[in-house]
């Protein structure tokens, strides 16, 4: 891949042959290769197709059933839980040529992503897909160092009749380019196209989630702090969407909880184990002794486990909820909000991290 700082508009394809698996149409013929280069305000042909009028006539019978498909799609691929990270979002339009059956995708911008790199920035480009197909995929050129990237690139996916395009489900996915190891993940968008209106020729925002593989799940919690007696409170109320780790779906998970002074762990607790689920209800309330002037220094580990009869417990996601340096800008919030409200008990869902 190579750094595109041109103003000039890329342009890829991606040609569905009928009854193959259909391949790319750039040099070599390999997904994502580039077919050339037009300046923005490059014209597509205008849409003049009776084809039109059928995507909008709910009885029409195949759109029925594609849709009725593509239902299924949307429970598989969308995550309806709120996120509590932010990791910036994605502009792009949506453009459907009928007369050619051609699905029209234009990524314009990203905003706000995350750095990846230890120099504070990254080095962002979107791969494409069309999913349930994932081995035929495109890709933007991609943008160093920014968190602000504009692309400006636009993609064909050409041979796709309407019905055909109302089963898929569009996937973009931002990476971080790394040059000497693994590209890193930086968030995911999924869009059904059977909600997509192609009489016109729509534009999105977009807030990027993280990528599924990294969803532990989510911690609701509660911190309260009594500076005249000097007690620490937590509550472990409940978790949901908790990863599985055993094979019938499921986790056993409890939670481990570690005060510490900097990096040094003084006291442990920990709740039951509650077998078979995903979304226990823990409502278990820990309390340590720490004295106000060491409560800005002090911060909480907190790990929920999958407990393992034959193995080692392994750790399903954790937070540090600390005044500084905890796991991320939510769990640093929380707790100068206890400190802010003395004596007042501050609740807050957090999604829990990976490692």
């Amino acid at each position: 891949m190579e750094d595109n700082r041109g103003e000039k508009e890329k342009v890829t394809s991606y040609v569905e042959e009928p009854g193959t698996a259909g391949s790319s149409k750039g040099p070599g013929g390999s997904p994502g290769s580039s077919a050339g280069a037009v300046t923005p305000d490059a014209k597509t042909p205008p849409v003049q197709n009776k084809s039109l009028q059928n995507v909008k006539q709910d009885q029409h019978p195949a759109m029925a059933f594609w849709q009725n498909r593509s239902i299924s799609l949307v429970d598989m691929y969308i995550d309806n839980t709120e996120s509590t990270d932010s990791v910036g979002q994605i502009n792009f339009s949506l453009e459907y040529d009928f007369e050619s059956m051609t699905l029209i995708l234009r990524i314009i911008q990203g905003k706000d992503l995350p750095a990846k790199d230890i120099s504070g920035t990254s080095d962002p480009y979107v791969r494409v897909t069309l999913l349930p197909d994932k081995k035929h995929r495109l890709e933007t050129k991609i943008k160093r160092r920014t968190l602000n990237p504009r692309w400006n690139e636009t993609l064909y996916f050409e041979g796709f009749p309407i019905q055909k395009l109302q089963s898929r489900v569009l996937h973009l996915h931002v990476f971080d380019y790394d040059r000497f190891s693994r590209d890193d993940s930086i968030g995911e968008v999924f869009l059904p196209l059977c909600q997509v209106d192609f009489s016109e020729k729509p534009s999105f925002w977009k807030a990027l989630k993280p990528p599924a593989k990294d969803k532990c799940g989510e911690l609701l919690v509660s911190l309260c702090y009594h500076p005249t007696n000097s007690t620490l409170t937590l509550t472990l109320l409940k978790a949901r969407n908790l990863k599985a780790k055993d094979i019938n779906g499921k986790s056993d998970p409890y939670v481990k909880v570690w005060l510490q002074f900097g990096d040094k762990r003084i006291e442990k607790r920990k709740t039951p184990v509650y077998k078979c689920t995903l979304n226990p209800v823990f409502n278990e309330t820990f309390t340590f002794n720490v004295p106000w002037e060491k409560i800005r220094e002090c911060s909480l580990d907190v790990l929920v486990m999958d407990f393992d009869n034959i193995g080692r417990n392994e750790l399903i996601g954790r937070i540090l909820l600390a005044g500084k340096n905890g796991t991320g800008a939510s769990e640093t919030k929380h707790w100068q909000d206890m400190i802010t409200k003395p004596r007042q008990t501050v609740v807050q869902w957090h999604r829990l991290k990976p490692e």
